[in-house]
C-alpha cells in the first residue's frame, strides 16, 4: 500500500480512505502497509504509528492487514508491532536492519530476538537493494524453523534465489513465500509461490488479483495475456522521470490523476511535475484502451 501524503509527515486521511476502498473493491486478498511502496522509512515514528491506526480502522478486518516494522532499533520495531496488533493487523513484516553491514549470523540473532518479542507472527522481507544484505537461503531455512516466523516476501527479482525459497518452503509446514516485483508474480505463482505483494495493486488491483488467480489455477494462456498488460504498465508508467523511486513517482502521480489520493512523495523525494505529469496522463489514457 502506498502512503497518501499531503506534505512531509502529513497523511492524506481522505485519500487513504479512498485508496483502501479502491483496493478492497478490486478484490485484494490483503493489504501491506509501510513497505517500500509505503515509504515507511521516510516517515517519522509518530506518523507511522498514526498511519497504522488509520489503516486498521479503515480496513476493519475485511481483509488481512500486514504492517512493515523494519527498523534499526529492536525496541522501535516492537513498538510499531504493538500498535499494529492493537489496530487489527494479523502479521508484521521486517526487512533486515539497514545502515551497518550485517553478517548472516547477525541476521539470525536479530530475527530470532524480534520474533521472540513480537505480539504478531513475522514475515521476513528480503530487500537487498535497500538494506545492502541478502538473506541467504541457509539463513532463511534456519529462521523458517522458528514458530513465530511464518514466511518471506522476496523483492530481489532473482529467480534462482526464489527457487531456493520455494525449496525451503517445501520442507517447512505453513511457511509462505511471496514475490514483490509484479512483473514476476505470474511466473512465481505458477511455480508454487503463495502470491504477490505488488505495488501496482494500489492502482490496478483487479489486474493483479486476476494474475494471481490465473496463475494459481495454472491457466497459462490467461497468465500470458495478463503478463502483457503488467509489462506494458511496467515499461511505460514506471519509467517516467529520473532518479530513484521512479516507479513509485509514476504510481503516485497516477493515483492522484485517478482521483484516489494525493500524489505527493515523502521528503526528500520530488513528485512528478510538468512534462512528466503529461506523460503519466497519456500513459493512463493508453492503458484505458489497452484494458478494454
Amino acid at each position: 500500500m502506498a502512503t497518501p501524503l499531503l506534505g512531509n509527515d502529513r497523511i492524506d486521511e481522505a485519500g487513504t480512505g479512498r485508496l483502501v476502498e479502491h483496493m478492497i473493491s478490486g478484490g485484494v486478498h490483503g493489504i501491506f502497509a509501510l513497505g517500500s511502496t509505503g515509504e515507511g522509512h521516510c516517515l517519522s515514528s509518530e506518523t507511522r504509528h498514526e498511519f497504522v491506526k488509520l489503516v486498521g480502522s479503515l480496513v476493519a478486518g475485511r481483509v488481512p492487514l500486514l504492517v512493515g516494522i523494519t527498523d534499526t532499533s529492536m525496541r522501535d520495531a516492537c513498538s510499531l508491532a504493538d500498535t499494529a496488533a492493537e489496530a487489527g493487523a494479523c502479521c508484521a513484516v521486517a526487512a533486515a536492519p539497514y545502515y551497518y553491514h550485517h553478517s548472516q549470523d547477525d541476521l539470525v540473532r536479530w530475527y530470532t530476538a524480534l520474533a521472540d518479542s513480537l505480539p504478531l507472527p513475522l514475515y521476513l522481507y528480503n530487500m537487498p537493494s535497500c538494506v545492502k544484505v541478502n538473506l541467504q537461503p541457509a539463513t532463511v531455512d534456519l529462521l523458517a524453523g522458528h514458530k513465530n516466523i511464518i514466511g518471506i516476501k522476496d523483492s530481489s527479482a532473482n529467480m534462482a534465489y526464489f527457487q531456493n525459497l520455494l525449496d525451503i518452503a517445501s520442507r517447512h509446514e505453513d511457511f509462505a513465500v511471496f514475490v514483490g516485483p509484479e512483473e514476476l508474480t505470474g511466473e512465481c505463482v505458477l511455480m508454487g509461490a503463495s502470491g504477490g505483494v505488488n505495488g501496482g495493486g494500489n492502482l490496478f488491483p483487479e489486474l493483479l488479483v486476476g494474475m494471481y488467480e490465473a496463475a494459481a489455477a495454472k491457466d497459462v494462456a490467461r497468465v500470458r495475456v495478463l503478463q502483457k498488460k503488467v509489462m506494458h504498465i511496467s515499461t511505460s508508467l514506471y519509467s517516467i522521470g529520473s532518479g530513484p523511486l521512479g516507479y513509485l513517482k509514476g504510481l503516485k502521480a497516477a493515483l492522484e490523476m485517478k482521483g484516489i489520493c494525493s500524489g505527493k512523495m515523502a521528503h526528500p523525494f520530488a513528485s512528478l511535475e510538468g512534462d512528466d505529469l503529461e506523460k503519466v496522463r497519456k500513459v493512463l489514457d493508453g492503458l484505458d484502451d489497452t484494458f478494454r
